[in-house]
């Protein structure tokens, strides 16, 4: 058994070999909470939760990081024009992100570490790299010196000399490559003292200074989304590696969700909330729909995507629901079926892993079927087995909660068979809608009412809710 996953500094997947023998330590760049989250945001900690999830799996004692990033130049604009403290706002944004979290069935991090309380860390590593000539001190902010670390840009494969960055507004760099690893301070912002007087850390120096606390000079994996690759991991490393850390042995990347082939973000506008998107789907859908497609590739958000995946994982737990009626509740098998393993073990293949989970489920059924009772309750062991590693077996507390599991398991079936239905229905008003036969149309809306359903016609479609009884 050897788990394979793609490095990004590689460029090619690699066989996986922990730094120390049946452990594996895990860093993820987590939430900058500037803002609540939505659902691009959560896709990464839910890929890394799959892969975590994999590796325990797998027999390996993980060390999951993650951070928290409650100081950046966006939260205190935030501060500034909503006139409240900059601590509230972070603060106010990290709970969304961990309510989003665990919504969503992500297992809670081994550490969850906050920028602001490693100030410590980060003057100890400034102080490092000035003394090793990497660093330097100018009008009060400490500047990275690109060129005195030959290796630079290696994670990004980009060239030196065609690359320009920003000023950020102050004067004192040698170089306009050259990034602020400490921001001296101005008036109205929130700072810390140092020896080159007061100010606030760079984002890039917070995450340095905190994998190096909960990790040491080396780990095994580091991760994030593929918009940290430049600048922030490219700066991680070379603060990392100058100040004398070995630092990630591996770099992962997860895709982003996209809307419209953008990359969905609060500044584009077009980013969809947790928070609202768990008031209209159950959050094991969303899972299934974030987290099934491969982590190297883009989601399209769109509704329809949505109601596919909701629709497919109303046929596994229809299954579920069949089998636990006939049997009872049955326990997860010690061991997934082979072709799951060598699917998880190539890169995390969630896709091919899940057509697993769907060929399973179609074997227990013909068991049903045919009435073979043995049959399907052990189908039922693999795919309980199998959702679980994926985080979505219907049966486990975190969905079902510790009550009648059986019971909870037929309601969402049924829930999920009724929508699929009532789809039909509402296409066929739709089509007659757009052919302007609206007795037809008012006819059937009519009929959905009549049977408790409240139809509500939105920018994204109709939508349909159980009327009061």
């Amino acid at each position: 058994m050897t788990i394979r996953l793609y490095d990004t500094s590689a460029r090619q997947i690699r066989d996986f070999s922990p730094l120390q023998p049946g452990c594996v330590s895990i860093y993820l760049c987590g939430a900058t909470v500037q803002a609540a989250p939505h659902i691009g945001h959560i896709r990464s900690g839910l890929n890394f939760d799959i892969m975590r999830r994999w590796f325990e799996y797998r027999g390996y004692d993980v060390t999951f990081v993650r951070n928290v990033t409650d100081i950046d130049d966006k939260i205190i604009a935030k501060s500034a024009d909503q006139n409240r403290p900059w601590w509230a706002i972070g603060y106010e944004n990290e709970r969304a992100f961990n309510d989003g979290y665990r919504a969503l069935g992500c297992l809670p991090p081994t550490y969850e570490p906050r920028a602001t309380g490693h100030i410590t860390e980060m003057v100890e590593m400034m102080r490092g790299l000035i003394e090793r000539g990497h660093a330097y001190v100018a009008d009060g902010s400490v500047y990275f010196d690109v060129r005195s670390f030959p290796a630079y840009l290696a994670l990004s494969n980009q060239d030196i000399d065609d690359l320009r960055q920003p000023d950020e507004g102050v004067s004192g760099k040698r170089d306009p490559r050259d990034f602020a690893m400490w921001k001296a301070t101005k008036p109205g912002e929130p700072d810390w003292e140092t020896p080159w007087g007061r100010g606030r850390p760079g984002w890039h120096l917070e995450c340095s200074a905190m994998a190096h606390k909960y990790l040491g000079t080396a780990f095994d994996i580091h991760g994030g989304g593929l918009d940290l690759v430049f600048p922030h991991h490219e700066n991680e490393i070379a603060q990392a590696k100058a100040y004398g850390d070995e630092f990630a042995r591996y770099w992962v990347h997860n895709a982003w969700v996209t809307m419209s082939g953008e990359k969905m973000s609060k500044s584009l506008g077009n980013s969809v909330l947790v928070s609202e998107m768990v008031k209209r789907w159950r959050p094991i859908v969303l899972r299934y729909y974030l987290g099934t497609p491969h982590y190297r590739s883009m989601i399209e958000y769109s509704e329809e995507a949505l109601r596919e995946a909701e629709s497919a994982f109303a046929r596994i737990e229809g299954f579920v629901q069949r089998v636990v009626e006939k049997a009872g509740v049955v326990e997860p098998a010690p061991e997934v079926p082979l072709a799951f393993a060598e699917a998880m073990d190539d890169d995390l293949g969630v896709p091919q892993a899940l057509a697993v989970v769907h060929t399973t489920v179609r074997q227990g059924n013909s068991a049903l079927a045919a009435d073979d009772k043995e049959a399907a309750v052990a189908r039922l062991a693999e795919v309980r087995a199998m959702l679980g590693v994926l985080g979505l077996d219907p049966l486990d507390p975190q969905w079902a909660g510790e009550g009648d599991r059986g019971e909870t398991v037929l309601n969402r079936s049924v829930h999920g068979v009724v929508d699929t239905l009532v789809r039909m229905v509402l296409d066929q008003r739709e089509a007659a809608r757009a052919r302007k036969d609206w007795p037809t149309a008012d006819a059937i809306r009519d009929q959905l009412s009549q049977s408790g359903l409240v139809i509500e016609d939105s920018p994204q479609g109709p939508r349909w809710s159980l009327g009061p009884r």
